[in-house]
């Protein structure tokens, strides 16, 4: 009997029984729409806030669209694959992937292998293009707390504290404050939507506020930002120019904008008009409503992340789909808000907006993820 009919035989007995692992079905169709549109949106704001900068520094309009195009189809390549790959196969591998992370965090201060620029040690020089470590960051921290927060185990607050502050630690050493804020909040959302005491929020909430405010002003830049943020006012053309910079762009869009590529603040008035600060371009060009249609949908985004995760029935594929969804909410809200003054300026992208390979590639790893877990209860 050969392979073809020894198959034709099983699934004869089987019926309509599907293999668990090799299970599939369709996807989550929002999701996926969700993610495309943001992406293209990225990659026009992109290009309509790079063009005099590219102009600048490499004589040609087109140098960071061309970019980020291409990580754009790797990422979707990324996304592909990982919609296909049964999530309890990133439980099996999670310890090995936090380890690996570390390791990464690690090596941006050997010198020849870390990339330093602008002040901070945030890549790894990999011949060919610069990875940023702190972005998988993201994603395996998520991994491994979902599987370890899996199983129901008591009296892991300190062990919780202590993995996550090692992570949080070494981006704060780059020094990225930012993204540290982000793998901050978006562990401990996890731990307490994995169920953890509310008595632990009440006991680190005031812990949490003192560190974070202290990180804040140890460095006199951090520092400089922080009362920035309290009198916009002060030092015009230093700390406060940036913030001032973006509301200015925000106020001049007025309710319809001023027309795609119409910018004058990326005319090099506002700094990070392609990464940073894509949101207050945005605004600019397209207005209150440009706004308003890209902030639903990143809301939207995170709501079918949430609404995938309140039909799974197994702990890791709810927590895994929780914690994406909770690191895409928390990071877009850092930026937006920082942009309209609501938070101190802090530099982190706009998920599937800023310029930047690393967030673009592993945030659609991230949602391809979710969509292989939303195949099966959608």
């Amino acid at each position: 009997m050969n392979i073809l009919t020894r198959l034709a035989s099983w699934k004869g007995k089987q019926g309509n029984v599907r293999h668990p692992v090799l299970a599939s079905g369709r996807g989550d169709p929002w999701l996926l729409v969700t993610t495309v549109c943001l992406a293209v949106i990225g990659i026009l704001m992109v290009y309509d806030s790079s063009v005099a900068i590219a102009l600048r520094d490499f004589a040609d309009p087109y140098h960071f669209v061309r970019d980020q195009v291409k990580w754009l189809v790797l990422g979707f390549v990324v996304f592909g694959v990982f919609s296909n790959i049964p999530h309890g196969f990133w439980k099996r591998i999670a310890a090995p992937s936090l380890l690996l992370t570390l390791g990464l965090l690690l090596a941006v201060f050997i010198p020849g292998f870390g990339v330093h620029a602008l002040g901070a040690r945030r890549w790894l020089n990999m011949g060919f293009f610069t990875l940023q470590p702190a972005e998988f960051a993201k994603l395996t921290l998520i991994i491994y707390l979902s599987a370890w927060f899996a199983t129901k185990e008591r009296d892991r607050l300190f062990a919780f504290l202590l993995l996550t502050g090692m992570v949080v630690g070494l981006v704060v050493a780059e020094p990225d404050l930012g993204t540290a804020i982000t793998l901050l909040l978006t562990a401990l959302s996890l731990y307490f939507l994995s169920g953890a005491p509310i008595g632990h929020l009440l006991i680190l909430l005031p812990v949490l506020a003192v560190g974070i405010g202290g990180l804040a002003v140890v460095q006199p830049y951090r520092l400089r930002r922080v009362l920035t943020f309290l009198n916009p006012e002060v030092d015009p053309l230093g700390s406060s120019y940036q913030i001032r910079q973006a509301l200015l762009a925000l106020g001049s869009g007025g309710f319809f904008g001023v027309g795609l590529g119409k910018s004058r603040q990326k005319y090099e008035y506002l700094p990070e008009a392609n990464t940073d600060s894509i949101f207050a371009i945005l605004g600019e060009e397209t207005g209150f409503v440009g706004g308003v249609v890209v902030v639903s949908l990143l809301l939207f985004l995170v709501w079918r992340c949430f609404k995938i995760a309140k039909r799974v029935n197994e702990p890791f594929g709810k927590l895994l789909t929780l914690g994406i969804g909770s690191w895409i909410g928390i990071q877009a809200f850092i930026n937006i808000g920082s942009m309209v003054a609501l938070l101190p300026l802090t530099g982190v992208p706009l998920p599937l907006i800023s310029y930047g390979g690393s967030n673009l590639v592993i945030t659609l790893g991230a949602l391809g993820i979710v969509y292989n877990v939303s195949k099966k209860h959608v």
